[in-house]
């Protein structure tokens, strides 16, 4: 049998990587088993704690590893089975479908029906030396499903998120709001009823309106969508189709609970609804918290991710996960629409998440969260303005304005100060209703600016 020749690893960190690697891989470390210390690792390796901590992050990364907060780092069972090399694909039908996944996918050796020039035509222009080593591999279209080994890495996070997907079912877009429009297009046809939080995702309801959706507001709670008042829209609309946003809601930040998931999943079932579940802020919340796309494991369910939040909304990288005959109908909508997403982000998305710098951020990032959280909460409450619910992990708090304040007009005022509000009436579908709310980010709640300028406009503190 060939042996596969590993390239010798250059730095400590890699080093320290694939020394263990080869452990687990032999059989010395076992599914399960609990790995060294940092400190007995790094005496073992002769190298830093620092360097023993960036290792075992790229080792949790890879999912060889898992981290149990307060215990340490074990074997993990998740490991992904190595790909099957690609066969020959049946022709199924010869069309415009057809042709354009053949020229995406790499299953030809003499493309001569391709529609474009041989990457090595474009050598002089050096794309390459302008990005960074990981984004730098390739400059063709590359596959309509997105970067493999993302979708690799992808499907991993969902397993610690007790999703199960594999590689295949996971669709990689660009950003959030590419994959809803994807699934837009593909499930809602002129005129048909679609329900929505209520207070929910504003861009969201605007591409239904270009998509000429009837759209049909759920009450939310703190709890979650209320499922009662969701019955009753759907039986009364005819509704098959439900967008919500699970945990740390926009905008009101409050999150789903167990019993009212079950309860949700429950009516869909009887109601036969489709459900789309956006999860924007995961990466910084506990795995464990209650999802649908979990418990559904994407029957009904299909999930939507993003790095939008967590990393950066320039580098435009999102996903979609679903089951297998759902996945390749968006696939197919992708390429008939985009072509296909970046593949030089999806390969800066990876290297960050491969090398375990992304995680190192996410805990920076949830840190600065919750501190904020705290502070914004103490300035809301010094102004006399309730919050809704008992948010927590996101960026979003759901804030009461006196019954009298014209939030229009407070808009307005506030911008000539160089401050933005964001109107409740915006979240709604049906446009202002009930108690004048409005949106506040944690992140910006401490310049003393904002505090000043409420209190002159809606009196306390």
């Amino acid at each position: 049998m060939d042996t596969v020749t590993r390239p010798e690893p250059r730095t400590r960190v890699e080093q320290v990587v694939a020394g263990l690697t080869e452990r687990i891989e032999r059989g010395l470390l076992r599914t399960g088993e609990r790995l060294p210390s940092i400190r007995a690792a790094a005496a073992g390796f002769a190298v830093s704690k620092n360097t023993v901590v960036n290792a075992y992050e790229r080792l949790v990364a890879s999912g060889r590893v898992e981290s149990r907060p307060g215990s340490g780092f074990y074997v993990s069972g998740r490991r992904p089975a190595p790909p099957a090399p690609p066969g020959p694909v049946p022709v199924a039908a010869v069309d415009s479908v057809w042709l354009l996944r053949e020229q995406l996918n790499r299953h030809y050796d003499v493309r001569v029906g391709d529609g474009r020039p041989p990457p090595a035509w474009m050598e002089s222009l050096e794309v390459g030396r302008h990005l960074p080593p990981a984004a730098a591999a390739s400059e063709s279209y590359g596959s309509p499903d997105g970067y493999l080994p993302l979708r690799r890495s992808l499907a991993l996070i969902l397993a610690e998120r007790s999703i199960q997907a594999e590689p295949g079912t996971v669709l990689l877009t660009a950003g959030a709001n590419h994959a809803l429009d994807l699934i837009i297009r593909q499930f809602v046809a002129p005129g048909e009823p679609v329900l929505v939080d209520a207070p929910g995702y504003y861009p969201l309801f605007g591409k239904l309106r270009l998509a000429k959706a009837r759209i049909v507001g759920v009450r939310r709670n703190p709890d979650g969508p209320d499922v009662t008042h969701l019955e009753e829209m759907a039986r009364a609309s005819g509704a098959r189709l439900f967008f919500t946003h699970s945990l740390a809601h926009n905008p009101t930040g409050c999150s789903l609970t167990l019993p009212v998931a079950h309860r949700l999943l429950q009516r869909a079932g009887a109601l036969d609804l489709r459900l789309v579940e956006s999860d924007p802020f995961a990466d910084v919340l506990p795995a464990a918290m209650p999802r649908l796309a979990a418990l559904d494991q994407l029957d009904r369910v299909i999930y939507v991710g993003t790095f939008a939040k967590t990393l950066s909304a320039s580098l435009r990288c999102g996903y979609v996960a679903a089951r297998p005959d759902v996945a390749e109908a968006l696939r197919d909508l992708k390429m008939v629409t985009s072509v296909n997403s970046s593949g030089f982000v999806e390969r800066i998305v990876h290297g960050l998440i491969e090398s375990g710098r992304y995680r190192r951020h996410l805990r920076r990032l949830a840190g600065r969260i919750e501190a904020a959280s705290l502070q914004g909460r103490e300035v809301l409450h010094a102004l006399g303005l309730p919050v809704f619910g008992e948010p927590r992990g996101g960026y979003y708090l759901w804030c009461g304005l006196p019954d009298a304040c014209d939030l229009d007009a407070l808009s307005r005022r506030a911008a000539a100060h160089g401050i933005l509000i964001a109107p409740g009436g915006l979240f709604l579908p049906d446009g202002p209703a009930g108690p004048p709310m409005m949106r506040v980010n944690v992140a910006y709640l401490s310049d003393p600016r904002f505090a000043r300028f409420m209190r002159e406009e809606v009196g306390g503190g």
